[in-house]
């Protein structure tokens, strides 16, 4: 066997796939510190994005209090698995001298004559709330684990892969050693070796 020591007080009994699964190892230590700060980055730039767009979004939307003027019915939800969303017709005037009648999602057990708050948009249509800071934390924080939890398993299948070739590559130059070493260990004859060869 070739000697494997490297330096000073080296272990001769480590091999070279030793110090590469060493390195792995250390390689993958990097990688999830690498995607702890690119998860953190990225997380803060989509808070901050996130921020300015309902920022921005809340701008060109209002609250206003809406009278129904029809009876609460029922419609399918969105999802096949969804509650059914009552709905009810409804009046509200935006900007205060337009008026303007849709037929919105109310309370469940509204009645004609009921007030609800609607959300409209600056010509007066019915549309969504702006995004709230719940919302736009969640989104960061899906966006931040997103990328670090991708950059861990891509860079662990990598790893992984790479040990599996050390490992295989290991087990050959093993086999290969001890075919040479086994023998005159055992006393054992190789193929081809006649009694009294050496």
């Amino acid at each position: 066997m070739r000697d494997r020591t490297k330096g000073a007080g080296a272990n001769p009994l480590r091999r070279d796939a030793d110090r590469t699964r060493t390195r792995m190892h250390a390689a993958f230590a990097l990688i999830c510190l690498l995607a702890i700060v690119v998860g953190l980055a990225l997380g803060r730039a989509a808070w901050t994005d996130g921020n300015r767009v309902a920022e921005n979004t809340a701008r060109h939307r209002h609250s206003v209090t809406a009278t129904t003027v029809s009876e609460t019915t029922y419609r399918a939800g969105d999802e096949p698995n969804s509650r059914p969303v009552s709905m009810a017709t409804a009046t509200w005037n935006y900007p205060a001298q337009r008026r303007h009648t849709e037929t919105i999602p109310v309370p469940g057990g509204a009645r004609n004559g009921d007030t609800v708050p609607v959300w409209v948009d600056d010509s007066g249509r019915e549309t969504t709330a702006p995004p709230g800071r719940a919302e736009v934390a969640l989104n960061a924080v899906a966006v931040g684990t997103g990328a670090l939890a991708g950059i861990v398993l891509v860079g662990g299948a990598l790893v992984a892969a790479r040990l599996r070739i050390v490992d295989a590559r290991s087990a050959r130059a093993w086999e290969s050693e001890w075919s040479g070493v086994e023998p005159l260990w055992s006393g054992r004859l190789r193929p081809g070796q006649g009694a009294g060869d050496d």
